[in-house]
């Protein structure tokens, strides 16, 4: 994650793409598709991430499944309206893939993200019924081209205490991995969905005014 472009926003995961390709859409005369890596962790839960991949990278008409792939590109977010609603929506960009051989087994490096941003909302702070300090941070990824990825991170432990203190504006650099997680939304007094959320597990935090934690 070295390349220039990625200086503030870097995704590399590995993991087994789960499922064919389906259109995402059209934006200047190019196609996009999306599907799901399935990645582990070292405690053996596994990560849905969604891809979002241009269609100068892959065929779009062929399966993919079970083909074990590392991927690089950026973690990026875009607002979806459904039903007069809208939600962030949030996927890696791809701009390189490579096929592998095998599992891999090195956790430490199978998802790996970095992002410089600025926090766009007050932090949201809170304790485990067994005590774990957790930190919720929404931060604000600029692109060049003007535009904002927008992207939920949660922090950890010591790294939680320090957020907790950050102020809106604040430049934060964060590096950590992406998940996943089932919740449920309710939809009226009798009616629930699950949905799945993404977001940054931070395990690196950095801020201008103080040296970094590992939490």
């Amino acid at each position: 994650m070295k390349d220039e472009r990625m200086e503030n926003n870097g995704v590399c995961v590995i993991g087994e793409i789960m499922s064919g390709f389906s259109y995402s859409h059209e934006m200047f005369g190019e196609r996009f598709f999306r599907t799901d890596i399935l990645v582990c962790r070292a405690s053996g839960i596994m990560d849905a991430v969604p891809l979002m991949f241009p269609e100068e990278l892959v065929d779009g008409e062929r399966d993919y499944s079970d083909s074990i792939v590392e991927i690089t590109g950026q973690f990026r977010s875009y607002n979806k309206k459904e039903g007069g609603e809208s939600h962030l929506e949030l996927s890696v960009f791809v701009q390189e893939i490579r096929f592998l051989e095998g599992e891999c087994t090195d956790y430490g490096s199978n998802n790996r993200v970095f992002l410089k941003g600025f926090l766009c909302k007050p932090p949201s702070y809170r304790k485990t019924p067994l005590g774990r300090k957790i930190c919720d941070l929404l931060l604000a990824v600029n692109r060049p081209c003007g535009k904002s990825d927008y992207i939920p991170c949660i922090v950890w432990g010591k790294d939680a205490v320090l957020a907790s203190g950050l102020d809106v504006g604040s430049a934060v650099n964060v590096t950590g991995r992406i998940q996943s997680r089932e919740y449920s939304k309710k939809l009226s007094e009798t009616e629930t969905e699950k949905r799945v959320a993404y977001e940054v597990s931070v395990n690196r935090l950095e801020t201008e005014i103080q040296s970094s934690y590992t939490g």
